[in-house]
């Protein structure tokens, strides 16, 4: 028989579907491959500046923002080894994010790093990163995972920031939007944000930064103070509720000798049958100091020298 690539095997079948290229792989998978590929860096052109990120595989892939903005092909993966020549939203930055970067975001874009803050010693981070590797100030998270905890921003969070503070607050938005919760982090961050674009350079923002600290800290103070003083209000007013604790003996006292004056007032009242108030009559004694009840009684009683009475 012959030999060769189209050898017929028992059956009819050729050897060209089993036919694999010069990396290995089948045809099929490396047709596969090349439209992946293809698809990926068509897509990564949807936004109007080149995102990218180096990912540790650190996070949950369902939940973690980094790989779903990838998955929408709107930023790519990054290598160990790797460098970007935008801003680098990093911890190992030096300097924090300002308007005067705008001109590097335009050109060169800005990227992160996909990792967990639990595991920030486990990142080479001598090994990624770029020339323009920055801080975010404080701002406050409005992801599910870590909402309301400042500087606990994640990916797509940390890349909207970095664009808000330099005055694109339109791309911010449109990457947020792909969120359900996503338009929130620029809402409870208004404020700051809008005294971040009003800077110039980092060390102005920093100045911004603190003194926003310092006012929170003062209003944390004046929040602890108040409920204090609520708290105070509630038990009642201590120098009534000492007034009230006076000696109880005085007040027995006292209370002792307004009845009696009292009661001897009213028995000094009579009242008739409906209730009113009559003139109580005069009780009048005789010599012997018996009282004189009736008018008739009220004639002098005469007593002989035995003591009776002389009628």
């Amino acid at each position: 028989m012959a030999k060769g690539k189209n050898k017929t095997r028992e059956g009819g079948n050729t050897r060209s579907n089993n036919s694999r290229g010069s990396n290995g792989h089948h045809s099929k998978q490396n047709h596969k491959s090349a439209e992946f590929k293809h698809n990926q860096t068509h897509t990564t052109n949807k936004f109007p500046t080149k995102l990218a990120m180096w990912d540790f595989d650190h996070c949950d892939p369902k939940r973690c923002s980094g790989k779903k903005l990838e998955r929408l092909g709107l930023i790519s993966s990054l290598r160990v080894g790797q460098k970007f020549q935008g801003i680098v939203v990093s911890p190992n930055g030096k300097g924090v994010v300002c308007p005067d970067d705008l001109p590097i975001v335009e050109e060169f874009g800005a990227s992160v790093v996909e990792c967990s803050w639990a595991r920030l010693d486990e990142v080479p981070f001598n090994k990624i990163g770029g020339k323009h590797e920055r801080l975010l100030p404080y701002l406050v998270a409005a992801n599910q995972v870590n909402y309301g905890r400042p500087w606990r921003l994640n990916c797509v969070e940390a890349l909207a920031a970095c664009f808000a503070i330099v005055g694109r607050m339109d791309w911010a938005a449109q990457l947020l939007e792909n969120f359900s919760w996503g338009l929130s982090f620029l809402e409870i961050n208004a404020e700051l944000l809008e005294i971040y674009q009003k800077c110039t350079d980092a060390e102005s923002v920093k100045r911004a930064e603190d003194a926003w600290l310092e006012k929170i800290e003062q209003e944390t103070l004046d929040r602890k103070k108040q409920s204090q003083e609520t708290d105070l209000w509630m038990m009642g007013n201590v120098n009534r509720m000492n007034k009230l604790n006076m000696d109880d003996s005085e007040e027995e006292s006292a209370e002792s000798s307004e009845g009696d004056e009292y009661i001897e007032d009213t028995e000094d009242v009579a009242y008739d049958a409906l209730g009113n108030v009559m003139q109580k009559k005069e009780v009048k004694y005789d010599s012997l100091g018996n009282a004189i009840e009736d008018e008739e009684q009220e004639t002098e009683v005469k007593y002989d020298s035995l003591g009776n009475i002389i009628e």
